[in-house]
């Protein structure tokens, strides 16, 4: 075989192996995927109206169409803290030592493990995006190639952060520092304009929401979905995501190549 050829077997065994771990322990993937519903059911059932009222809207169906947007990439981050805990695993139980004495392609671990990851991110925004739906999320204007194009951000932006998930899992020397260094992914949603606009928060704030990844990616999948103006922030969001995916990237594979375990 060529060494392409082993290389798409061995990452294949990979994701089989990775998937069957998430599907014999999903609690931490569920406990993850419960945040993003409860904040959704939050702002939506308790603040929705009050919500609604200061970014203009008439009731609380807008609302929901802003709130959605953003917590369908809220969920991406909080699953991927998953596979910062699951590679921190990997690293510290001896099976990665195990691999490497195996005549296995190198990166097959890593992108076993970041295939799995972008597969369960999308399958989180798809049942969190079917609650926003079950509660008033509609999107009625969206062309096909709208639709495409933001499922085509979803899974870029769940690449990049998935890199970045395996480099902090890397890092990490276990599990619960794997979740902790990797918080800053729920934590920066919160930052950005997930539930409000930028030009609503305090001015030396605005800075903070809105030169970040999350922002640009939420108001582009906005824009998508809505038909809101994208204006910049469509080419913002891409580039963050490239770039996060490609610094992931490299030092996601520096790490695990230098590392004796």
């Amino acid at each position: 075989m060529s060494s392409l050829a082993l290389a798409v077997r061995d990452s294949s065994t990979m994701l089989r192996r990775n998937l069957l771990h998430a599907r014999r322990y999903p609690s931490l993937t569920l406990n993850l995927l419960l945040t993003p519903i409860m904040l959704l059911l939050l702002f939506v059932y308790i603040f929705g109206d009050v919500m609604s009222a200061g970014i203009g809207g008439g009731d609380r169906s807008d609302y929901i169409a802003y709130l959605v947007p953003g917590l369908l990439l809220m969920t991406i981050g909080s699953t991927t803290i998953g596979t910062a805990v699951s590679v921190s695993n990997d690293m510290t139980e001896g099976i990665i030592a195990r691999f490497r004495t195996m005549a296995i392609h190198r990166g097959a671990v890593l992108i076993g493990h970041v295939v799995s990851s972008v597969l369960q991110s999308i399958a989180s925004v798809v049942l969190v995006g079917a609650v926003g739906v079950a509660i008033g999320f509609r999107s009625t204007d969206a062309t096909a190639l709208e639709w495409l194009a933001a499922f085509g951000l979803l899974v870029l932006f769940a690449l990049a952060f998935t890199w970045i998930a395996v480099g902090m899992g890397l890092i990490s020397p276990n599990a619960e520092a794997a979740s902790n260094n990797a918080l800053p992914m729920i934590l920066l949603p919160l930052l950005s304009s997930a539930f409000v606009p930028v030009e609503g928060m305090p001015g030396w704030f605005q800075p903070i929401a809105e030169y970040q990844p999350f922002t640009p990616a939420i108001e582009t999948l906005r824009g998508l979905l809505l038909g809101t103006e994208i204006g910049h922030n469509g080419w913002l969001a891409v580039a963050w995501c490239l770039g996060l995916a490609v610094l992931g990237y490299f030092w996601s594979a520096a790490k695990f190549n230098s590392d004796p375990k």
